[in-house]
């Protein structure tokens, strides 16, 4: 997408080995484009994933890559993302690199040391020009990705990320795509009663090449019209799936869905962070017992370590109602968190569900383990407005007002 709705927040990537050049474009950017959000990588060899997460206007290359070559990069990126607006940052003597990276599909390129103004008007200048629609390309969706994590097995985790996947198929008619990330101990398959041999390992060995029909052909169909990606059987899953390929995988599927929930396993391995720092919500799943609670506030200190803003993370408490149970006002206490929403107690349902291989949404959708179920997918879709969901699934026209402004 090369071009902004008025209003919208601008998107930009920088792709730089340099932090400090991280600190020029911001320090050029900031005050002078309004409402605006820079995404920096700094490996280039991860340009395209990142570039595929973030769904940027415009990329800044940066000459400096180590060693890269910025016109193999700027090749890379304009044959994946034709539409978006790249620009190199060059040193004033490198013209002879000027012309490589224009031939390899460069808007255009900016002299170091970055000039605020010289920033900013090519910025209007390729915001300006809206790129013609590529023919057969894919519609971005730019889907919201919600993590289901607990800090212990037991909790529940499984099971409620597969009936709030199916509610909010229900109640927001999207497409919705349920990933099994629990490769430890994998349950979502028995949990739906899918019979399918097919899973994420099919599609790791062709990542250079991955598209949307190959994933349609590796989900399985759940009968409530979900898509699911089911995880390997331990035994086949001899080491841990690199982050980039955890990525990789992760941003094709926001590409291709509006929701995309993921069932997360123990340990909290690089693995799994891939699908953490993904993330738009982390959903921890705790439940109502001294036993955990430790190793619940162990994992919200990695989270925040990590760099996750407090409104990332919402605290559910399963099987509140439970007989004997810590209350609510005890649990936040302990972990100096806040309970986002609860979960009654009905152990009987829950295990007659998982074994008749039916969701209690879809056998039981008046019992308030459904109803809770449904009011915490209604508070996930309620963090999306309407007009923000269309603007993920077609590129805009225009330039904000910030931009349009400067003579």
């Amino acid at each position: 997408m090369a071009s902004l709705v008025p209003g919208e927040t601008l998107q930009v990537l920088l792709v730089s080995a340099q932090e400090g050049m991280r600190v020029e474009v911001g320090k050029a950017l900031a005050g002078r484009v309004g409402d605006y959000r820079l995404h920096w990588v700094s490996q280039p060899d991860l340009a395209l994933v990142r570039a595929m997460d973030v769904l940027p206007h415009v990329i800044l290359v940066d000459d400096d890559l180590g060693g890269v070559s910025p016109a193999h990069i700027v090749g890379q990126i304009a044959s994946q993302f034709p539409e978006t607006a790249v620009l190199v940052l060059l040193a004033g003597d490198a013209m002879a690199l000027a012309r490589e990276v224009v031939l390899a599909g460069a808007r255009g390129f900016i002299s170091k040391p970055l000039k605020p103004e010289e920033l900013v008007a090519a910025l209007r200048q390729v915001l300006t020009k809206a790129a013609a629609p590529v023919s057969g390309q894919m519609p971005i969706i730019a889907g919201r990705v919600v993590v289901f994590c607990s800090p212990k097995g037991g909790t529940g985790r499984t099971t409620l990320a597969i009936n709030t996947a199916i509610t909010l198929r229900e109640i927001s008619n999207q497409d919705v795509v349920l990933v099994d990330a629990d490769y430890a101990a994998p349950a979502v398959d028995v949990a739906l009663n899918i019979n399918s041999s097919a899973n994420i390992t099919a599609l790791l060995p062709k990542l250079a090449r991955l598209d949307a029909d190959l994933i349609h052909q590796v989900l399985a169909t759940h009968k409530s019209g979900i898509r699911v990606l089911l995880a390997p059987p331990p035994a086949d899953l001899s080491t841990s799936i690199p982050l980039p390929d955890v990525q990789r995988v992760l941003v094709w599927l926001k590409r291709m869905f509006a929701w995309v929930i993921v069932d997360l396993g123990l340990p909290l391995d690089e693995t799994a962070f891939g699908f953490l720092d993904g993330a738009d919500r982390i959903v921890m799943c705790v439940l109502p017992e001294l036993v955990g609670l430790r190793n619940t506030r162990l994992m919200i200190d990695q989270f925040y370590e990590r760099g996750y803003p407090l409104q990332k993370v919402w605290l559910v408490l399963n099987r509140a109602t439970l007989k004997g149970g810590l209350s609510q006002r005890d649990i936040g206490d302990r972990l100096r968190v806040s309970i986002k929403h609860t979960i009654p107690d009905d152990q009987a349902l829950t295990t007659y569900a998982i074994n008749r291989g039916v969701p209690f949404v879809m056998s039981h959708p008046r019992s308030p383990l459904a109803r809770a179920v449904r009011e915490l997918a209604q508070q996930l879709v309620a963090e999306v407005s309407a007009p923000a969901l269309e603007e993920g699934r077609q590129a805009g026209k225009g330039v904000p007002k910030s931009l349009r402004s400067i003579p």
